[in-house]
């Protein structure tokens, strides 16, 4: 049996996982519910004691789905009964492979000047979704670009700090004259490999159901690219 808690003033039934003839479905009370069904702000017990659950039962094999009442139950507790938490998808989407942002330097070549704006940008933007089965349900995590890390060289590859730097940005950057993510190396005559880390918000739904955020975020490690930096000489023609 697991905590009671009172929600709007009701006392909310305690629920057992006990019974082998019904399977359980779970899905969090929410302050704030979009119109597509994604649930912002689950409501926090009072006693601390989790997330406010509004607890289904479906009669095995294939009975109808009929609410059986309210429970304060922690992630463990609501995973006890079958249900998909957060935290469980967040796992399962760990251990999934997501795109890396591909690094498109500006000017093209693999090559730049000194004391130069250079650009840098990726056309990775668009969310990406993946099917997984969660206790025997169909679980879809739709992973978004949200930020992403720029890193100017690797670690010993400019003896001027500003050029092993990083830079957070929402913004994915943008091809030329749109300047939107550039910086401006200070050493010359050396080879840097530069490269952009992506972090992803997630969401997923369970059977089709509504969406659910997921509170952590994560971040996929981007591959370097070749950067040679050069130092320009003024010459004169007449």
């Amino acid at each position: 049996m697991y905590s009671q808690c009172t929600y709007n003033g009701d006392e909310i039934k305690s629920v057992s996982h006990s019974d082998p003839h019904y399977r359980w479905i779970v899905k969090p009370v929410c302050k704030t519910e979009s119109q597509s069904g994604t649930c912002f702000n689950p409501v926090i017990c009072s006693s601390g004691a989790g997330v406010l659950y509004a607890v289904y039962r479906v009669q095995l094999p294939d009975g109808p789905r009929e609410l059986y009442g309210y429970s304060c139950l922690t992630d463990q507790e609501a995973a006890d009964l079958g249900a998909i938490t957060p935290a469980m998808v967040f796992t399962a989407m760990q251990g999934l492979t997501w795109p890396k942002s591909e690094l498109i330097v500006q000017p093209p070549g693999g090559e730049t000047l000194v004391n130069l704006e250079t650009n840098f940008y990726t056309s990775n933007v668009e969310p990406t979704t993946q099917t997984v089965t969660l206790l025997g349900q169909r679980v879809e995590i739709e992973a978004t670009p949200g930020r992403y890390v720029w890193h100017w060289a690797g670690a010993g590859e400019a003896d001027n700090a500003q050029d092993t730097g990083s830079m957070t940005s929402e913004s994915p950057g943008a091809a030329y004259p749109d300047l939107a993510v550039t910086h401006t190396y200070r050493d010359a005559k050396i080879t840097v490999h530069p490269w952009v880390d992506t972090v992803y918000t997630g969401r997923y739904r369970v059977n089709g159901d509504g969406w659910t955020p997921i509170p952590q975020t994560l971040t996929v490690t981007g591959e370097p690219v070749a950067l040679r930096i050069l130092e320009a000489h003024p010459v004169l023609v007449g």
